[in-house]
């Protein structure tokens, strides 16, 4: 006689064992029927689960996040079913949920094109209406390998084989076709309304490079055709501001063959590049950093005893010259720990704050570089905090407050905080770790902002704020970081003379505004579509000659904004008006001042604004003073 509790606290009895779906049923028609799944004394369970005891249960629906996880993985079965009825003889691998949707890895002699996701969407959309009923099967670990290896799927059998011995194995069922999953599943296929699949891809099994070569299949699901539009459409935006794109289109920047990963800056990226930087370093400055410069290149001896040749080796480009291997730098920690070795540091000089634009280079896999997001090759807003256990709130603290100044300048208002705590596998005491979490927690609690809790997800070396931010397409972006280390200060032999007289090991403190230029830089393209605020414009103003006659006034305009602080070009070139200035509205200039007869005569110039806007007619030191007011504001729009 079970007593089912639910999360408002109410508890429904029952004579009999009674299903998660009777529950609901009791519950109201309405619950029943927008039932996806539930949750068990913590454990997600089908609508077919039984409730033999007392137990705690909550409904999940498409209402819910994880109700549209599993609404994305039953669409992946779903998917997979209609590619094998389509395509006889492709075999399945695996078909997990992703951010937004899902995918899953075909083993096939044909290789699809679009006209075939065209095809298997019309399948799948055919089985969803259907409304199969979806069953969870469990058998023993020798029935199911038996099983799949007379279907043919040898991949699930080496799935299957790798599970445990003795462990129970979950099939899903819908109509003839059954796959292993470990579930839940929605009740039915009538609860997929609204799915797209949208590009094939290549994938190694397992993803490792010496195996077979899948393809994959990417598709998104949702909870109903509404949020399945506004879906396609911030894809469609996300594609129109692709940062490569707008780069070309812009003449920022470039890569090639020749160098991986790795960027070439033309002028106008450079441009963006260095009012970046320049900004970062009086930023720093103000609040109490000292830059400094590491070298590129370090003997490996360094990164073994830091612990990066172990954990990250094979991440690091390596060289030998005179009988030595060398690693270039792939980070900036141990060498900054260098740079606080040397002289003996007192008490009285904590915190010191050290920075570095430090250019790293990671091997990372061919297959993940994209644009300047994923690169090779990158500088850092790096740097490290010295200090004692009793500083770590008070750092990470300014450490915030810097931070927001920052985003809030470059146009960002909706920051995202999570602090990651200790994981399994860690170094320190549990004495350091709650005071380096307390810290953390309190900084984060006495500036009043909403934060979130991941447990476990800390660095081994302390825990961790993450900070991210959402663009102007609701998009988040992971990019500033503050971490508490307890361990490369004493591996590399870092000591400071304490208050007492004795040797202490200072606690490291790792933070990043921006996380790396390269990617900041691409997000700023893809959030502005390359129209960048004015202190970032690579040309801030062009001056344009209505004809030849006034190109003298024109050049001395130019001149005076330029001494003036502000990047301005005169454009004296023989051509209409009107394409000079359909030209440099389409390169996404802020302003174009426009003279002629009558401005030359009254020492003005005629203002266009982004998108044709007229701002009057204004003098030299109206322009100015606009153009410094436009300056100062950075990204802000208040």
């Amino acid at each position: 006689m079970p007593v089912v509790t639910l999360p408002d606290g109410s508890q429904r009895s029952f004579g009999l064992p009674v299903s998660v779906y009777d529950v609901a049923a009791d519950i109201g028609a309405g619950l029943a029927k927008a039932a996806l799944a539930g949750v068990v004394d913590g454990r997600e369970v089908d609508t077919s689960h039984v409730i033999e005891d007392d137990a705690s249960l909550s409904i999940i629906t498409e209402r819910d996040e994880a109700g549209i996880e599993i609404i994305r993985h039953s669409t992946a079965h779903l998917l997979a079913q209609a590619v094998q009825q389509l395509f006889p003889g492709t075999q399945v691998t695996i078909g997990p949920t992703v951010e937004d949707g899902f995918y899953y890895d075909f083993a096939s002699g044909h290789n699809f094109t679009p006209e075939d996701l065209e095809a298997i969407e019309r399948r799948m959309t055919e089985l969803a209406s259907n409304d199969v009923t979806v069953e969870r099967v469990v058998c023993s670990r020798e029935k199911a390998i038996e099983l799949f290896r007379n279907m043919g799927e040898h991949f699930k059998v080496q799935i299957i084989e790798d599970l445990p011995e003795g462990e129970e194995i979950s099939l899903y069922q819908q109509g003839e076709w059954m796959d292993l999953c470990r579930g839940p599943h929605v009740p039915s296929t009538g609860k997929l309304k609204a799915f797209k699949l949208t590009k094939v891809a290549g994938a190694y099994w397992r993803g490792d490079s010496n195996n077979q070569m899948l393809q994959r299949i990417y598709g998104t699901a949702w909870a109903n055709s509404k949020q399945l539009k506004a879906y396609l459409n911030r894809i469609a935006e996300a594609e129109k501001r692709d940062h490569r794109k707008i780069a070309k289109k812009l003449d920022l920047f470039h890569t090639q063959e020749e160098a991986p990963g790795m960027v070439f800056w033309h002028p106008a990226g450079w441009t963006i590049y260095q009012s970046i930087e320049h900004y970062m370093r009086d930023k720093q400055v103000r609040f109490g950093y000292q830059e400094i410069k590491t070298p590129q290149v370090v003997d490996i001896s360094l990164w073994q005893r830091s612990g990066h040749a172990d954990k990250f080796a094979d991440g690091m480009f390596t060289l030998e010259a005179d009988d030595r291997q060398f690693a270039v730098k792939p980070m900036n920690c141990p060498c900054h720990v260098q740079v606080f070795n040397q002289g003996l540091k007192s008490y009285r000089d904590l915190p010191l704050r050290l920075a570095e634009f430090g250019s790293c280079h990671r091997n990372e896999p061919s297959g993940s570089l994209h644009g300047i997001m994923r690169v090779r090759g990158f500088t850092q807003d790096d740097a490290h905090i010295f200090c004692t256990d009793d500083q770590i709130q008070g750092e990470v603290a300014d450490f915030i407050d810097m931070l927001h100044e920052v985003y809030a300048d470059f146009g960002f208002s909706e920051v995202i905080y999570r602090l990651s705590t200790r994981p399994e596998q860690r170094v320190g005491s549990d004495n350091d770790w709650d005071r380096a979490e307390m810290a953390l927690a309190e900084a984060l609690n006495t500036k009043g902002l909403p934060w979130e809790e991941l447990p476990g997800e800390g660095a081994f070396y302390g825990p961790k704020i993450e900070f991210s931010l959402k663009d102007c397409i609701g998009r988040v972006w992971q990019l500033g970081t503050i971490q508490v280390d307890f361990s490369m200060p004493g591996r590399l032999d870092a000591q400071y003379v304490a208050e007492d007289g004795s040797r202490q090991v200072p606690v490291m403190l790792h933070r990043a505004v921006l996380g790396s230029f390269e990617r900041f830089i691409g997000i700023l393209i893809e959030h502005y579509e390359g129209n960048f605020p004015t202190w970032l414009a690579p040309k801030q103003v062009v001056v344009a000659p209505i004809t030849d006659k006034q190109a003298d006034y024109a050049q001395e305009i130019a001149t005076q904004l330029t001494d003036a602080g502000f990047r301005v070009v005169a454009d004296l070139r023989n051509e209409k008006i009107g394409f000079k200035i359909r030209e440099h509205e389409m390169a996404k200039v802020p302003f174009v001042l426009v003279v002629g007869d009558k401005e030359m005569a009254a020492g003005t110039a005629a203002v266009r604004g982004r998108h044709g806007k007229d701002l009057g007619v204004l003098t030299s030191d109206e322009v100015r003073s606009m153009l410094t007011a436009e300056v100062a504001k950075r990204g802000r729009t208040s």
